[in-house]
């Protein structure tokens, strides 16, 4: 009896036993995807702030304000992490790089669920639905084109908001049956309300889900729609909430939305028509990848050849919907591409139209087309198909660590944006400001002059301010104040004046420094910088008792000014030296 209850023990446990091979290969496959991402991007890992992660609060001096002070914006999940991230490492960018790449890595895990979900309800078998959904994770995990959502700070809001989004379409997959629960439903709208609270373009998931439903729920079919009503009638509420809450975004910004005045919505979307292309090209052959494109728009449907983009696009879509049961995978992952592609690649004007971060969301649907075409291919060998898809795998790692080096440090950034774009003005003024801050200024003030010859637009005061100081930082005195001075007849502020107070002060014209300092104080009372210069000339004038008092009052101001209070330092120990 003791031995046959032991041989009924020992088949209870044979199934668990069982289960455990089929999984260590998930388990594999989450450890390479961290190895890998980790040296794909360590090149950027100790990256300093870039470009627009300048004026986010965590690269702001003296920045110290409450959590409160970071999540009162329309993207408050964003600045959360962000907020996060400052109380581990402050100034030091590491945490921030490393949370990024964490972000990128569970986003490819989803993209891994959703492509064998899909491939699985296409008819695709195992093993070839899971090595290719597998291929589909790694891919979106090392392509190039993804490089400006991991390695630049301010990117984590395409890759945070994209995650989010992408497990609330996971849930909405994986609910166990046809229509939707309330628990269910619960999930997918709190997931997709942490996508939108740390990047608006997520809106577009409601499509997808409703394109997902009319596809396959149970196929082209509109019951699927009405049957999980549970979930698109809150989402309807919320969508309309939302819209509500960023009208005055959606209306009057001045770098998106209606208020756009560089060019209108009918405008925009001419170019889009090029730019869709754009970004499919870079998807298939990354080559060419840049920061800040040079792209001119589409002011007619003629314009830079718009029309062809748009009957390519149109073409395309007619080709999609004729082989839906033939391509279904593919059909749908060509109209998946164009709905996530919609917020930023239709209608709503944006100030940059091409930005590479944007096909981040986007890339589900060209990875689905991917996995329908090569699971039509017939391989004889398994271990030849494999091997080739390694191969590409590889390829794209490597152009992806190549692609992080140059997103590493800001010379190198614009260095490789003014290479491909060499006529954009705004990349010659940031290659000419990394000049400026690595010391190198002779080449700013090349650089400066190139950006200037080329049209700095609003820009050109920053730019003579900053081509002003390269001078000063050579001692060519007269130079300097030239640009000065011509940036304080276009934009007569406070900062201008400090800086004309702080090279004449570094010549050693005392009254003239006293001047423009007295000019910047009248200006804007609140500027640190006039008191922190003018406690500088009388320190050098050997007025100590006013070079305290100015320095205090700098620090009044901002009690974390660093050089205030070493200036105040230095002047007290004189002062009580006798000096």
């Amino acid at each position: 009896m003791k031995a046959k209850q032991k041989q009924e023990v020992r088949k209870a446990a044979a199934p668990a036993v069982k289960q455990w091979p089929a999984r260590w290969p998930y388990f594999a496959a989450v450890g390479t995807a961290l190895v890998l991402a980790f040296l794909v991007y360590g090149p950027a890992l100790h990256g300093s702030f870039l470009f627009d992660d300048a004026a986010l609060p965590f690269a702001l001096p003296g920045f110290h304000e409450p959590l409160l002070g970071w999540i009162r914006g329309v993207r408050p999940l964003l600045y959360f992490t962000y907020w996060i991230n400052a109380q581990i490492s402050g100034e030091d960018p590491y945490s921030y790089h490393v949370l990024n790449v964490l972000i990128h890595c569970a986003a490819s895990g989803l993209i891994f669920c959703i492509a064998r979900r899909l491939a699985e309800w296409a008819g695709m078998r195992d093993p070839r639905r899971t090595v290719l959904s597998a291929f589909a994770a790694f891919l979106f995990l090392l392509h190039p084109v993804q490089t400006e959502a991991v390695a630049y700070l301010a990117g984590r809001s395409e890759s945070l908001s994209t995650m989010f989004a992408l497990a609330a379409f996971a849930v909405f997959l994986y609910r166990g049956r046809r229509e939707i629960s309330w628990g269910m439903s619960a999930a997918v709208l709190l997931l997709f309300s942490a996508a939108v609270l740390s990047k608006e373009q997520t809106a577009a998931l409601p499509a997808l889900l409703l394109l997902t439903d009319f596809w396959w729920n149970p196929g082209f079919s509109w019951r699927g729609i009405f049957g999980n009503w549970r979930l698109y009638l809150p989402m309807a509420a919320a969508a309309a909430a939302g819209a509500f809450y960023l009208r005055n975004l959606i209306l009057h910004a001045t770098t998106a939305g209606f208020g756009l005045k560089d060019f209108t919505w009918y405008q925009y979307f001419f170019t889009q028509c090029r730019a869709l292309w754009i970004y499919l090209r870079e998807f298939l052959f990354p080559v060419g990848l840049r920061a800040d494109w040079d792209f001119p728009i589409s002011k007619t449907v003629f314009d830079h050849g718009a029309i062809f983009g748009l009957v390519a696009l149109l073409a395309a879509a007619a080709a999609a919907w004729s082989l839906r049961r033939k391509f279904p995978l593919a059909s749908y992952g060509f109209f998946a591409w164009l709905v996530l592609m919609a917020p930023t690649s239709s209608i709503l004007p944006i100030q940059d139209p091409v930005a590479e971060r944007r096909l981040y969301f986007g890339m589900i649907g060209l990875l689905l087309i991917v996995i329908d075409l090569l699971g039509r291919v017939t391989v004889r060998q398994t271990r030849t198909a494999v091997a080739c898809l390694c191969g590409v795998l590889v390829a794209e790692a490597a152009a992806t660590a190549s692609r992080a080096a140059v997103w590493s440090d800001d010379l190198s950034l614009w260095k490789d944006t003014v290479v491909k774009s060499p006529d954009k003005a705004r990349d010659r003024f940031h290659l000419a400001f990394a000049y400026y801050e690595a010391g190198e200024n002779q080449q700013a003030i090349a650089e400066f002059g190139r950006a200037e010859r080329l049209g700095a637009g609003k820009a050109k005061a920053d730019l003579l301010v900053d081509w002003g100081l390269a001078y000063a930082n050579l001692h060519q005195t007269a130079q300097a104040l030239a640009k000065l001075r011509e940036a304080a007849a276009l934009d007569p502020t406070a900062h201008v004046y400090s800086q004309i107070g702080m090279v004449y002060g570094q010549a050693g014209e005392w009254q003239p420094a006293l001047a423009a300092l007295a000019q910047a104080e009248k200006i804007d009372p609140s500027w640190k910088f006039t008191y922190f210069y003018r406690g500088l000339v009388y320190f050098k004038t050997g007025q100590l008792a006013a070079s305290v008092r100015e320095y205090q009052r700098a620090l009044a101001l901002d009690p974390t000014f660093q050089m205030a209070f070493d200036g105040l330092n230095e002047a007290q120990a004189a002062l009580r030296a006798g000096r």
